[in-house]
């Protein structure tokens, strides 16, 4: 992670509201939440109402030392919340202004009344133009215009929204920057993507998730386990002839029980959806980032995905004795009216490779339009046509072509560019064929490298595509995918995720159409395109703002992050709590039973300085932690079973290692102070 990153979580903007917050968070009804730091409470509440009671021999200002050690404790927990929440409130505070600001142009039959935004209801229309902010979540269904998203993305590249197909979504407080468009209301007041938006990074509706609530019920067993084993003590005590100060019992029962993880795990939870949030993608439940930790197979759509999204021309292919030149003016021709990308790279190839100079038609052409029905587009000049189109759409247009030779030659072609991956163009003229162009999807640079470490990490990659199956073949090869679905269609996506999760997998896919929306709503993690359909959007539990469908790939590792993040530190929490016990047992113990002193191995210098010792570091070692929490433990794409080594070595190991320096260095400390 940049440096500057970490800096900016120690930021006055930052820290000293999460004091006052942490202090705030004191209130019982939130402490309840989190039930091994309610317990430290209230063991801090007992000892400081026992302070002056006096009744044992125990100095009172080592009593003091330990009441402000415990309190101390529980306000490195709270502040550890308090800072992980103050990053997504900042956020929250911008995101609340620009709502704030919100008016409407309402359309009421040919009236146009303007309302606040507040007051629009799901199915209002309103009118939109060139400066003015999107009142509400909805959906173009009139015209088209440049909207300027940065209010949510971060992005200042506007991009198009318009009526019909899949990018006529758009959102409360981005700014129409040209034209203007009308918008159908799609939310009620309260509801819409900007409200839950500064709730979710606000944290308000952050929910535990299922391993969050199950280590959250692990503590609480410990707890309760701890608290039993502690209040046998004095039992055994009063046996051996002695007795144990309620102040010494207190110290051992937090030392035993799992301060460090409990104290650190909302705050973990809070910043795993905070960086997703600053990654540009809006989860709606902590849930579906800790999913994405779990994922098995990535569903990927090959166009945008895999490929830039452009299929490009790399090459004219003549028949039936057709020159090359030949085929690319008449490729050209045909070709100077298509403001497609590929239209345009058929141009570009024709002048670069053939010398054409072309650059408007001639006066008097008449362009043939693409539609949907005949899929040939062309123009007609001079008493001729030029066709260019879909190989069976040409045949299907001139049907003697089926008896010539030359149609037998384009067939091997097609096959030929089909099996390498490309997308064949036949061109006609006169009812002659001339030849194909050869159009290649091109696969984005280091895809195959990133699907190289996604099967380090276990995970199984599927590209989606509707080509045919060798092109699929061909494109997925290249790329380096695992596995391929040719010709999907929506109930194609749906049974392949089914298929997949009844086999006990966890699928992740991306979408952005209506027809996306049951496959979305299918995956265990499912990432809705911003500039998708409403129903896309509503039907998957992420949303990318910036519409990047390669961004699933780093979600899965932000998912993994978070899991590592949470399982390094229990790791760590546990093994630190071992080491503790051998600082504050043997010294709690040693004048009732003489022989425990051989445990004293950290050689402390008496029963007071190393319950104390242990008290401090573990307060201490809470905000010690705090920046990795936040920030995440950095994950590396590798095996199962070298990354549990590894973290086994670092954070169990380190777990072990650090009280023993700690508690020692802070026993000098006490002793060479006088405090104990």
């Amino acid at each position: 992670m940049p440096r500057s990153e970490t800096r900016s979580l120690f930021t006055a903007d930052l820290i000293l509201p999460a004091m006052g917050d942490a202090f705030r968070k004191l209130n019982p009804r939130d402490l309840i939440r989190n039930p091994v730091m309610f317990t430290t409470a209230a063991v801090a509440v007992l000892l400081t109402l026992l302070l002056a009671v006096g009744q044992d021999h125990l100095a009172p200002g080592f009593k003091l030392q330990l009441v402000a050690w415990l309190w101390l404790t529980v306000l490195f927990g709270t502040f550890a919340e308090a800072l992980a929440e103050g990053r997504g409130k900042a956020q929250a505070a911008s995101l609340r202004a620009t709502k704030a600001e919100l008016t409407a142009r309402r359309l009421k039959g040919d009236a146009v009344e303007t309302v606040p935004a507040s007051a629009l209801r799901m199915g209002d229309v309103v009118l939109v133009e060139t400066g003015d902010l999107i009142p509400s979540d909805g959906e173009v269904v009139a015209g088209v215009a440049s909207v300027n998203e940065a209010a949510i993305t971060g992005e200042s590249a506007p991009v198009i929204r318009e009526a019909g197909g899949d990018r006529s979504a758009v959102t409360a407080g981005t700014r129409v920057i040209s034209d203007r468009i009308r918008v159908r209301v799609t939310v009620n007041p309260g509801q819409g993507f900007l409200d839950r938006m500064i709730a979710l990074v606000e944290g308000a509706e952050r929910q535990k998730t299922p391993n969050e609530i199950a280590l959250t019920l692990l503590l609480v067993g410990l707890t309760i386990i701890f608290l039993i084993a502690v209040g046998t003590i004095p039992g055994f005590a009063s046996y051996a002839g002695g007795a144990v100060p309620v102040a010494i019992l207190a110290a051992l029962l937090i030392t035993l029980i799992p301060t460090t993880i409990a104290a650190l795990l909302s705050a973990i939870g809070i910043a795993g959806m905070d960086r997703l949030v600053r990654f540009n993608v809006l989860a709606k439940s902590g849930r579906a980032v800790e999913a994405a930790g779990d994922i098995d197979t990535l569903l990927l759509d090959k166009t945008g995905t895999i490929t830039v999204g452009d299929r490009q021309a790399t090459e004219f292919r003549p028949v039936g004795g057709t020159s090359p030149a030949e085929l690319a003016e008449a490729a050209l021709l045909a070709s100077l009216a298509d403001e497609t990308p590929e239209g345009r790279s058929i141009v570009l190839l024709a002048r670069e490779k053939f010398g054409q100079s072309a650059d408007a038609l001639p006066e008097g052409a008449v362009v043939v339009p693409f539609t949907a029905q005949t899929r040939i587009s062309g123009v007609t000049l001079g008493g001729s046509t030029i066709h260019k189109g879909a190989v069976d759409s040409i045949l299907r247009a001139n049907p003697a072509l089926d008896r010539e030779a030359a149609t037998q030659e384009l067939r091997r072609i097609t096959d030929e560019i089909g099996r390498a991956g490309g997308t064949p163009l036949a061109v006609a003229k006169d009812g002659r064929l001339l030849g194909a162009i050869f159009l290649k999807d091109i696969v984005k640079a280091g895809i195959r490298e990133r699907f190289g470490e996604l099967r380090q990490m276990g995970i199984r990659t599927v590209m989606i595509t509707g080509d045919n199956p060798l092109t699929a073949a061909s494109i997925a090869a290249e790329a380096g995918v695992d596995d391929f679905l040719a010709q999907a269609t929506p109930e194609d996506k749906l049974a392949l995720i089914r298929k997949e999760q009844e086999g006990g997998r966890l699928v992740a896919m991306c979408g952005d159409g209506t027809n996306d929306a049951p496959a979305l709503a299918q995956a265990d993690v499912g990432v809705a395109m911003n500039t998708g359909t409403q129903a896309a959007r509503e039907a998957g539990n992420m949303v990318d703002l910036d519409s990047d469908p390669t961004k699933l790939i780093e979600v899965v590792g932000l998912g993994k992050q978070l899991l590592m993040t949470r399982g390094a530190l229990t790791t760590f929490s546990v093994a630190n709590d071992v080491a503790k016990y051998f600082a504050i047992i043997p010294a709690m113990f040693v004048a009732l039973y003489p022989g425990l002193g051989v445990l004293n191995i950290m050689g402390l210098a008496s029963p007071e300085s190393a319950i104390l010792s242990a008290i401090i570091f573990n307060a201490l070692i809470i905000p010690c932690l705090v920046p990795l929490a936040l920030r995440g433990v950095t994950y590396r794409p590798i095996g199962a079973g070298p990354l549990l080594a590894r973290n086994l070595a670092i954070y169990g190991l380190g777990g072990l290692v650090a009280p023993f320096a700690g508690i020692k260095l802070i026993d000098l400390a006490v002793n060479g102070l006088g405090l104990a």
